[in-house]
């Protein structure tokens, strides 16, 4: 019996992990709902995915992280391969490893304030951060062209997911608070989407770096 593929052994893992973080960030948030007796805010700030420095945001981290350790086996090896993309895989393992950094830091909240969005770009650092978005995606185009077509799809699906929660609810969120505040049922619902699907395009990406390096054999770039 052969041995099992890295996407096999870490599927079910990875999918309890992500299920269960975001289970308990929205279960606490409920509880909150009827209760603010000490133990449940104790609770809350250790499993609500709206704050940081808990256990949300390791997970994440390390998601992104694994992330970044995935993208650079692969690209060490399609070095080795001589491929044409070896150096693109390792510039984006070291996007990740700072995408990890700043989902433990908050080091995107430094870029507060350098434009006035209103109310509907409440959390401005997203104009920036789009922009950035759009020119990194734009220099891909012919790394994600050479893709297998499964593959390519699949990263799509997983970019989409990740920057639908990132960056796009961060405008429905920032409407919210502008309007009603931050210490609401709104918020908090509003942003456990956002941190939902942040998590699911991160771990399905994971999943997808994992099938590539069981193809590394014979896959391309």
């Amino acid at each position: 019996m052969g041995t099992m593929n890295l996407r096999a052994r870490i599927a079910a893992p990875v999918a309890i992990g992500t299920a269960t973080v975001s289970g308990l960030g929205l279960a606490i948030e409920l509880v909150h709902l009827g209760s603010h007796a000490d133990a449940v805010e104790r609770l809350v700030a250790f499993f609500s995915l709206s704050y940081e420095q808990n256990l949300p945001t390791w997970y994440a981290s390390s998601l992104l992280l694994s992330c970044a350790g995935l993208l650079v086996a692969i690209g060490n090896d399609a070095r080795e391969r001589d491929r044409r993309f070896a150096l693109a895989w390792l510039v984006l393992g070291a996007g990740f490893a700072a995408m990890s950094l700043d989902e433990a830091s908050e080091l995107h909240e430094d870029l507060y304030g350098i434009v006035d969005g209103g109310d509907l770009i409440y959390f401005d650092w997203v104009i920036p951060a789009g922009l950035a978005v759009v020119a990194i995606a734009a220099a891909f185009v012919p790394f994600l062209r050479a893709l297998p077509a499964p593959r390519r799809r699949d990263v799509l699906v997983a970019g989409a997911l990740y920057l639908g929660g990132a960056l796009f609810m961060e405008l429905p969120l920032g409407w919210w608070t502008a309007g009603y505040g931050a210490d609401s049922a709104g918020y908090a619902l509003i942003d456990w989407i956002e941190e939902t699907l942040e998590l699911v395009g991160a771990s399905w990406f994971l999943l997808v770096l994992a099938a590539r390096w069981d193809e590394r054999e014979e896959a391309a770039p």
